[in-house]
């Protein structure tokens, strides 16, 4: 009998651009003030890509090169990139396709997969079952988008939230147990009416109104996306944990989409998690949606040690939502 392959993370990569947009530059750009930002949300500053010709490809281009070089391996190595995005360059060819390219991945066959801030987490199941299958033995797994060009600087209830950046993971087979255990993804499209981008689709496309009625932005209703959020992320959370007969001191670590720090924090108690077994960085780079839990894993890889129970969580527009349980294998 063939032993029971998984797919481990064995390498983690990250970018996030120069340009930082502090809460001191926002309160001169719309009316908010700094302390009003931070007990909301959390969040101090995030960076934004600026220039002109640039999108989400060139924040995935140098995020994937961060990673093949820490695990020494070349771009041609890649089977397979799959970019959980929002905000790809364009419609079509998809950001997979535009960021092989500039990688030199000429062995890569990719795709975009959209699922809002729950994209990571869609995108890694969907990565781990082709590593699974044994049909692939290197696929790059990408959050990524560039939120500021869908975010108008003139919303308040928005514009303080979003940033840009990308992390990614490499998944390679593991008979050892390691890597993606399991997941509960769900989806509710009813949830659409209270996050949504109006226009730019198939069902209202482009034109001088959508333009000049501001359609091509993020819509949000900030109390009722909370609410959903809050229960969402948690219950699934825990669920998980319960599924796999996991408690509290079995988790090493909460790895959470950094969307709000009292979503984050409600999501811990669920479970019975101390705040040091959360990881946090929505401070330092707001909610870069798809990007948030791969740069998590990033800035904290340091800190995590080989059979580490990671639980991966998040909630996104639409709804999405999810949990993914985690053994780290190095």
């Amino acid at each position: 009998m063939s032993e029971k392959i998984t797919a481990a993370i064995t390498a983690v990569g990250g970018f996030v651009p120069e340009y930082r947009l502090t809460n001191a530059a926002l309160v001169k750009m719309v009316d908010t003030n700094d302390e009003w930002i931070r007990t909301r949300t959390g969040i101090e500053e995030r960076r934004i890509l600026t220039g002109q010709g640039v999108g989400t490809s060139d924040l995935v281009v140098p995020c994937v090169q961060n990673l093949l070089e820490k695990r020494g391996i070349g771009a041609e190595e890649i089977d397979c990139l799959i970019v959980g995005t929002v905000t790809p360059d364009m419609f079509f060819p998809s950001t997979a396709n535009l960021a092989c390219h500039k990688l030199g991945a000429k062995n890569a066959w990719g795709f975009d997969l959209a699922a809002a801030c729950s994209g990571f987490l869609y995108a890694l199941t969907t990565g781990a079952t082709l590593i699974e299958s044994g049909r692939y033995k290197k696929v790059v797994v990408v959050g990524a988008d560039k939120m500021s060009s869908i975010v108008d600087y003139s919303d308040r209830a928005t514009c303080i939230i979003f940033g840009d950046g990308a992390g990614a993971v490499l998944l390679e087979p593991d008979t050892g147990g390691y890597g993606v255990l399991d997941s509960i993804l769900r989806s509710d499209g009813a949830g659409c009416q209270h996050l949504h981008m109006k226009a730019g689709g198939s069902l209202k496309p482009p034109s001088i109104e959508t333009v000049t009625n501001k359609e091509h932005y993020i819509y949000q209703e900030g109390q009722a996306v909370f609410k959903y959020a809050v229960k969402g992320m948690a219950d699934v959370s825990y669920e998980l944990m319960q599924r796999n007969g996991l408690t509290a001191d079995d988790v090493a670590w909460l790895v959470p989409h950094q969307a709000n720090k009292r979503i984050i924090d409600a999501t811990a108690e669920r479970m019975g998690l101390s705040r040091d077994k959360v990881m946090l960085n929505i401070q330092r780079y707001g909610n870069t949606t798809a990007g948030t839990i791969p740069l998590c894993l990033w800035d904290w890889q340091e800190n995590l040690k080989k059979g580490d129970n990671l639980v991966l969580s998040a909630f996104g527009g639409g709804f999405t939502w999810g949990a993914t349980l985690l053994k780290w294998a190095y």
